[in-house]
């Protein structure tokens, strides 16, 4: 009798700390950069939204996976997109319950979840064709791989660019006041093009320290 496979496998655990890093969907595969422009402006936001796909991505892997041997070749894309649809409107229906600002803030970028190239890559290259565990784990392991990505620059972009942290002015407050000296904002910080010069620092000091992507790519 064949031995049943821990849940928390050596090959278990790599699909969850693979993505972090070696096999990160954003800063690797190249996924998901449009909304690492679009969300980044403000760390609450970018928090949201990373929480959001996370939840989005680990529930569809496991839906999909569950409906892989019954679901024909020719209308897969139909099926993701139908499971990606419900789970998106479900989460958006939530951030409009308990967090109705940040959901307005988020605006129609939640809805556009639903055309994430990394949920819809990770149900077609994994989900797909791996039981309902690990594409549970998958999903988590490459929603963080984005989510820490979006994280990270929401917070350069924050606090250099508007000055605060959660909306906590860090430069002007009873402690000191920066602006008195000269300290300005960085107006460039909350444009667009500065997620993408945020992400590809991330990228350079990635490949710097782990030389077999600079291989891979």
């Amino acid at each position: 009798m064949k031995e049943k496979e821990p849940l928390f496998s050596p090959k278990n655990i790599r699909l969850i700390t693979s993505p972090l890093v070696r096999d990160n969907p954003i800063t690797v595969q190249v996924l998901g950069i449009c909304s690492a422009l679009a969300v980044t402006v403000k760390l609450e936001p970018s928090i949201v939204m990373a929480i959001s796909v996370v939840v989005v991505l680990a529930f569809s892997n496991v839906v999909m996976s569950l409906m892989r041997n019954i679901t024909p070749p020719r209308i897969r894309i139909i099926v993701m997109l139908t499971i990606i649809a419900f789970m998106v409107i479900m989460v958006d229906q939530v951030l409009k319950a308990f967090l109705y600002d940040v959901s307005k803030q988020l605006s129609v970028f939640v809805g556009l979840i639903i055309t994430n190239c990394i949920i819809m890559g990770r149900l077609e290259a994994f989900a797909i064709a791996n039981k309902p565990w690990p594409s549970f784990l998958d999903g988590i392991g490459n929603g963080f791989g984005y989510a820490w990505i979006l994280v990270v620059v929401g917070f350069f972009r924050e606090v250099f660019g508007s000055g605060t942290f959660f909306g906590f002015e860090l430069f002007n407050n009873r402690l000191w006041n920066l602006y008195d000296i000269g300290y300005k904002n960085n107006g460039m910080m909350i444009l667009p093009p500065m997620a993408l010069i945020i992400v590809g620092v991330i990228i350079w000091v990635q490949r710097s320290r782990h030389k077999e992507l600079i291989e891979k790519n």
